[in-house]
Order: C-alpha cells, then structure tokens, then sequence
C-alpha cells in the first residue's frame, strides 16, 4: 500500500467514508432539485391565482364603468328633457301673452264680462287639452282670469 506524507492511500474501490460522502452529495443534490421544483410549482400556482384575481378585479371595474356610463346617460337624457320642457314653456307663454295682447278690451257690462271670462277659460281648457299648458300654467292662468 503507497504511503503519502505518512498516511497509507488506497488504490481501487472507495472506502466506506468515501461512500457514505458520495452518497451524502448525491442525496443533498436531489433534495435540493425537488425543493426547487416544487417551489417553482408553487410559484406558478401563485402566479396564476394572482392573474385570476386580477381578472375579476378588471370585470367588475368595467362592470362599474358601465354603469357609471349609464348613469350620465340617464342625467344628459334629463337634461335634454328639461331643456326641452322649458323651451315648451317659454313657447306657451309667449303665445298667451300674444293672445292677451290681440283680445280686445272688454266692455265694462257684467254680462258681457262674465261670457268674455267664460271664453278665455274655455281657451285655457282647449290649450291644456292640446298639450300647450301644463297643469300648473293651467290653474295659475285660470286663477288669474277669476281674479282669485
């Protein structure tokens, strides 16, 4: 058996120690490959938990968006509506006030009074009928006419 710095080597088959170290290296290595495979696996399970997640936070923003959108369409609707209405408005009033201008001024007898009166409520009835006025013009416009 050669002898080196005074320690006797062995030639040919490792020892037990050399064995058991081998073995030791190779058992290390695999475990280490298995925790980094599994690890990995959980990395992407997570991965793709994450994306799902992020997927149902964006359906229920645009599903949010959405309805935002719906809401001012519904307020620009109204507004359009009021709009309109007061254009009616002003239309009417303007109309009635041509009206009370073309009238002639009515004799100061009581019977004739009170049939002229009968006439003008008897053209707010027509003009509500028609659509022109509205309930409350109506009654304001009648009011006056009666004096009350």
């Amino acid at each position: 058996m050669p002898v080196r710095r005074g320690v006797p080597v062995r030639r040919g088959r490792p020892g037990l120690v050399g064995t058991m170290a081998r073995t030791a290296v190779v058992a290390g290595t695999a475990t280490a490959v298995v925790h980094t495979m599994s690890g990995s696996r959980q990395g992407q399970a997570q991965q793709s938990a994450a994306y799902q997640q992020q997927a149902a936070t964006d359906q229920q923003s645009q599903a949010q968006m959405a309805d935002m959108q719906a809401q001012l369409d519904q307020m620009n609707a109204q507004q359009q509506a009021a709009a309109q209405q007061a254009a009616i408005d002003k239309a009417v009033a303007e109309q009635l006030a041509q009206q009370e201008a073309v009238v002639p001024a009515a004799p100061p007898a009581s019977a004739t009074a009170g049939d002229d009166t009968m006439a003008k409520l008897q053209k707010l009835a027509d003009m509500k009928s028609q659509g022109l006025l509205s309930d409350e013009e109506y009654a304001a416009m009648k009011s006056k006419l009666l004096g009350i």
